[in-house]
């Protein structure tokens, strides 16, 4: 599929299908549509607003086919809502619902034609071409029949936002990361596994010339990751602790550092998870990690000016006799002692040591991301992610970046109070405290394991997953995390 800004105007294209996005409101035309109507589509687009009334409601579309002498074959007509309450996200999702239905029409040459955001042709392109990109992407890896599914469009031509190549080529490589995020996650535990994520890094630094370091069991364990090891120590599968640094040609403006949690299965250990726990879901506890690979690949495409660490410690948390029992007391890499009163909060565990070996990389900023508590999901729902950071600046950058990607995020509080629910009488502390507030003690454990770098922890456990059709996300893995991280770096 090919994208274009040919700098065509509306009255000159000629193609298969015509996109139009309305606010709520602009449906007496004016301007280029009242020009394109009256002089290449003969009335059709004021017919077929008035039949349909189409009001421009946000998710509404309406097709209708033109004359056979017309350059324009067919009309999609995409509601946008109620034009002071758009975001760069109402466009992504309306463009993804014209794309959709012209290609439910077999429609091969696209014109996209939608309202400008705040005068800013570079962003509007970037998020049609996002929104179009992900609508379009179907994970069809593991069916051996497609059902003879329409072919997508063969070129998109984005009209009236003039020459736009370079918001086309970013928002393409971020497209490639987060459909990358996507296919790890959507993959099962036996395709995907630690040595999966390495091969994965590896060819991401082979394809972009990032710099890869893999740390091994005896590697960490010189290191004294104890939290990580006890996780990994029942696995058959060895564990991998991936290091890839993308380095800017020059001096680079920042550096940064993301980290995403690894775990490729999660039984909950010998706390296994019983009925009802969603453990047959548990191929996406390694969501944060996808979505740091897939930054990873989106950031050496795009070549910001800014070095970038990518940090996974992947594993399983599975059950053997070498499993870590409840009560076992682990030494992460910082010295502090951990009792684990429950083995199925291993997330944070992995996160400990991952968190204090990137410290020491001496960066600006670290951001963790993980799919770490289902308390998450009980306060904020699937929508949104939980943010924590101790650090108002870096929690700004995140809202700025997340106003770009549309991806939500709310600033959740560290409540220093329910760190008593965490004290241990035989080591420094335990990897879980009360039921109450879960998602918060969690962020409470990570940050016992920074000192003084700027810090933001990302609980993704909801939206990393869709069980239904959503704006560009189809249904299963979404890729959560990748355009706020990429956005961030780039910002």
């Amino acid at each position: 599929m090919e994208f274009q800004t040919p700098g065509t105007s509306l009255l000159d294209w000629s193609g298969d299908g015509l996109v139009l996005g309305f606010f709520q409101g602009d449906q007496q035309l004016s301007g280029p549509l009242s020009t394109l109507d009256e002089k290449i589509l003969g009335g059709t687009l004021a017919e077929v607003i008035a039949e349909t009334e189409f009001e421009g409601k946000p998710g509404s579309s309406t097709t209708a086919r033109v004359g056979s002498k017309s350059p324009i074959h067919k009309l999609v007509l995409v509601g946008l809502g109620e034009r002071d309450k758009a975001t760069l996200d109402t466009l992504r999702r309306g463009a993804a619902v014209g794309i959709r239905l012209a290609k439910q029409n077999r429609c091969k040459q696209v014109g996209v034609a939608f309202p400008l955001f705040n005068d800013d042709a570079a962003l509007t392109t970037q998020a049609l071409v996002e929104g179009i990109t992900l609508a379009l992407h179907q994970d069809v890896r593991f069916k051996s029949e497609t059902n003879g599914e329409a072919k997508p469009p063969e070129r998109i031509d984005l009209l009236e936002v003039g020459s736009q190549p370079e918001a086309i080529t970013k928002a393409k490589g971020i497209c490639e990361g987060v459909i990358l995020a996507r296919e790890l996650v959507a993959a099962p535990a036996n395709l995907v596994t630690p040595i999966t994520l390495a091969e994965t890094a590896q060819q991401i630094a082979q394809d972009y010339g990032l710099e890869l370091e893999i740390l091994e069991r005896e590697d960490c364990e010189k290191l004294g990751m104890g939290a990580f090891l006890g996780v990994a120590q029942a696995s058959e599968l060895p564990p991998k602790f991936i290091h890839l640094t993308y380095k800017p040609v020059g001096e680079p403006r920042r550096k940064l550092a993301i980290i995403g949690k690894g775990l490729t299965f999660d039984s909950g250990g010998l706390n296994i998870k019983g009925a009802g726990s969603g453990i047959e879901m548990m191929k996406t506890d390694m969501g944060g990690s996808a979505a740091a690979l897939g930054s990873a690949k989106a950031v050496g495409q795009l070549k910001p000016d800014v070095e970038v660490h990518f940090v996974v410690a992947a594993t399983e948390n599975m059950i053997s006799g070498h499993a870590m029992h409840p009560g076992d007391i682990l030494t992460a890499s910082n010295g502090k002692t951990i009792e684990v009163n429950n083995t199925d909060a291993e997330g944070r565990l992995t996160l400990a040591d991952a968190l204090v070996f990137t410290e020491k990389l001496g960066v600006d900023a670290i951001v963790d991301l993980a799919t770490l508590t289902g308390a998450c999901v009980i306060a904020l729902g699937d929508d949104i992610a939980g943010l924590w950071s101790p650090n108002d600046e870096i929690a700004e950058q995140f809202d700025k970046a997340s106003s770009v990607s549309g991806e939500k995020f709310w600033r959740m509080p560290l409540e220093e109070k329910y760190w008593d629910g965490m004290k241990s009488g035989v080591a420094d502390f335990k990897n879980t405290g009360p039921r109450p507030g879960g998602a918060i003690t969690a962020a409470l454990f990570l940050k016992q394991f920074v000192k003084e770098t700027p810090w933001v922890h990302l609980d993704i456990a909801g939206p990393v997953w869709a069980d239904k059709e959503s704006g560009y996300n189809n249904t299963g893995a979404t890729g959560f995390g990748v355009r706020t991280l990429v956005n961030w770096v780039t910002s």
